[in-house]
C-alpha cells in the first residue's frame, strides 16, 4: 500500500462515523486498558529475547474500541511528530491494520522502534481524555507497536512513493532517530539524501545504546532498509570531520547538510576512584555489547563481567545497563540514585521491568568515592546518604547530603550513566558554528538552522539529550525548513 494513497481516513468518514456510533461512550470508558503480554523474568535474564511481547490482533482491536474518537484530539498534540492517531487507531478497530500503518508511516519513519521505546505516558498518552474520567489512557503505545508489527511481518510495510527527484544532493551525519527521520522526509520531497554513518552499523543510538530485549535490531533495520528503498543511501565508517570535510562535502555537490551526530561523550562525576579498572562509562559498556557482540559466541570483543554490578543513575540508559549486567551474569545488580524514585527520568515500565528481573534499587544514595583492589579492580562503593530538599530548575527536589550518613557497598563493576555531552567532532571542525556552553550546536527553534546557512542540526547534538520521538519531531521541522530554503533558491 501507497502512504500516499490513504483514502477516506478522515474522522468525517463513513466508516469512522458508524464505528463511533456502535457503542455508547459508558461503555467504550468501561472496557479495562489492556495489558501487555511480557516473557516471565526468571527466563529474560537468561537470554536478549524481547521482554514485551505484542498485543494479539483480537486485543489490539478491543483496546482501539476503547477510543473515543475526539473531535480535538489532544493525543496527536502530545505527539512531537504529530501522528493523526485517532486515524490509526479506529483502522486498527475496524480491521484495517495495513491502513493503521500507513496512516503512522505518513508523519512517522519510525513506528515499530517508537512503539517500543517512545515515552508515550509522557508525551500522547498523558494527554488522552481518559485521564480526565480518572482511567488509564488509551495504550497508543502499544497500538503502535501492533500497526507496524503487523505490517513488517505480513510484508505489507507502507511504500512511499517519493517525489521525483529533484537532482539535489543532501547530506545527512548520523544515522541515529533525527537522521533517518530527516532524511526519509527529504526523500520523499524527491532530494538525493546520502546518510554518513562514524560507526560499521547504521541506526546510532537505536543500535549501539538500546538493549535486543527492548528493542531488536531486527525491527531497526526494517525501518533503515524503507528508507533505503526510498532511495536514501547509506555510507558506515565515515566521520564527518575526520574522514570527510564540510568542504569535502560541498565539493562532493551537497547543497545542504544535517547534522545529527548526537551526545555520545560520557560524563563522570568526578570523585576519587573513578579511574579504577571496573568503573566504566554506559555508553561504552552498552556499545561494547549492543554493536559490537561482547559475550556472545563468535565476537572477540572483552567486556568487564561482575557479580556485584552498581550502576549510578536513574534514567532509561542506566536501566538498560542494569538489566543488561543481569543478562550478563551479575548475581547482584544494583541502581544506585540520588533522588527518591518519584522523581526518577526513566519510564515506568523500565523501572517495573528491572525490579522484576531482581534489581536492587538504592535511591537516595550518591557515590562519594571507591576503592580498589592490590590489582586496581574496584571493590568498593563509598555511598552518601540523601534527602530531599527544595525543587531545583528542573522542577524536581535537590538532592541533600545527610551528614554523617556514609555506608560502604562492595562492588567488583560500576557503570556510570550520569548523563552526557554531545559529540565534539562536527563543531570542533566547523569553526563557523555557534556553539552553546554545553558543546551544543545553537540553531533557530523553529527552522533547526545553524550559525552556518546550509547547515541545520537536531536531536541530541542541539538538545544535549532527549528522547527518540523528539529527535525524530527535530528531523521532521529541519526537513520542511530546508526544504523550503532550497525550494526558494530554485
Amino acid at each position: 500500500m501507497s502512504i500516499n494513497n490513504i483514502n477516506e481516513s478522515s474522522r468525517n468518514a463513513a466508516w469512522r462515523e458508524e464505528l463511533r456510533n456502535a457503542m455508547p461512550t459508558k461503555e467504550r470508558a468501561a472496557i479495562p486498558r489492556v495489558k501487555m503480554p511480557e516473557l516471565d523474568p526468571d527466563y529474560r535474564v537468561t537470554c536478549n529475547e524481547e521482554v514485551n511481547q505484542g498485543l494479539s490482533a483480537e486485543a489490539a482491536v478491543v483496546e482501539a474500541s476503547r477510543c473515543m474518537d475526539c473531535p480535538d484530539p489532544q493525543c496527536v498534540n502530545g505527539c512531537p511528530v504529530s501522528i493523526d492517531i485517532p486515524g490509526f487507531i479506529k483502522n486498527i478497530q475496524r480491521g484495517e491494520f495495513a491502513t493503521a500503518a500507513a496512516v503512522l508511516k505518513k508523519t512517522s519513519a519510525l513506528p515499530a522502534v517508537c512503539g517500543r521505546v517512545c515515552p508515550q505516558e509522557k508525551q500522547c498518552e498523558s494527554r488522552c481524555i481518559y485521564h480526565k474520567m480518572k482511567k488509564e489512557p488509551v495504550a497508543i503505545g502499544y497500538l503502535e507497536r501492533f500497526a507496524a508489527d503487523f505490517a513488517r511481518l505480513a510484508h505489507e510495510t507502507p511504500v512511499s512513493v517519493p517525489a521525483e527527484s529533484n537532482g539535489i544532493q543532501i547530506a545527512v551525519v548520523g544515522s541515529g532517530p533525527a537522521g533517518l527521520s530527516f532524511a526519509g522526509d527529504m526523500a520523499n520531497r524527491g532530494y538525493e539524501v546520502t546518510v554518513f554513518e562514524a560507526l560499521h552499523e547504521i541506526g546510532g543510538v537505536l543500535k549501539y545504546g538500546i538493549p535486543e530485549f527492548r528493542l531488536p535490531n531486527s525491527v531497526v533495520d526494517e525501518e533503515i532498509n524503507a528508507l533505503a528503498a526510498l532511495g536514501v543511501r547509506f555510507v558506515k565508517d565515515c566521520i564527518i570531520g575526520k574522514t570527510l570535510s564540510y568542504d569535502d562535502l560541498h565539493g562532493m555537490g551537497f547543497k545542504g547538510i544535517f547534522v545529527a551526530s548526537g551526545a555520545g561523550l560520557p560524563r563522570f562525576m568526578g570523585i576519587p576512584g573513578e579511574n579504577y579498572i571496573g568503573v566504566m562509562s554506559c555508553n561504552e559498556y552498552l556499545t561494547r555489547i549492543n554493536l559490537m557482540g561482547a559475550g556472545r559466541p563468535g565476537y572477540d570483543t572483552p567486556v568487564l563481567k561482575g557479580r556485584n554490578v552498581a550502576v549510578i543513575g536513574g534514567g532509561n540508559t542506566a536501566m538498560d545497563a542494569v538489566r543488561t549486567a543481569r543478562r550478563m551474569g551479575a548475581e547482584k545488580a544494583m541502581i544506585i540514585y540520588r533522588r527518591s524514585e518519584a522523581e526518577m527520568p526513566a519510564r515506568v515500565e523500565e523501572i517495573k521491568h528491572a525490579k522484576q528481573e531482581g534489581v536492587e534499587f538504592m535511591t537516595l544514595h550518591n557515590p562519594i568515592e571507591y576503592t580498589a583492589d592490590e590489582k586496581g579492580r574496584v571493590n568498593m562503593m563509598r555511598l552518601q546518604k540523601m534527602e530531599l530538599g527544595e525543587p531545583d530548575e528542573s522542577g524536581r527536589r535537590s538532592p541533600v547530603a545527610v551528614e554523617g550518613a556514609i555506608i560502604d557497598v562492595p562492588v567488583d563493576l560500576v557503570i556510570v550513566s550520569v548523563g552526557v555531552s554531545p559529540n565534539p567532532l562536527i563543531p570542533e571542525a566547523i569553526k563557523e558554528l555557534e556553539i552553546s556552553r554545553r558543546g551544543t550546536i545553537v540553531v533557530n527553534e523553529e527552522t533547526l538552522q545553524s550559525s552556518v546557512s546550509d547547515i541545520y542540526a537536531g536531536g541530541d547534538i542541539v538538545r544535549g539529550g532527549a528522547t527518540v520521538i523528539l529527535a525524530m519531531g527535530d528531523g521532521r521541522r529541519a526537513a520542511a525548513a530546508m526544504d523550503e530554503r532550497l525550494s526558494n533558491k530554485k
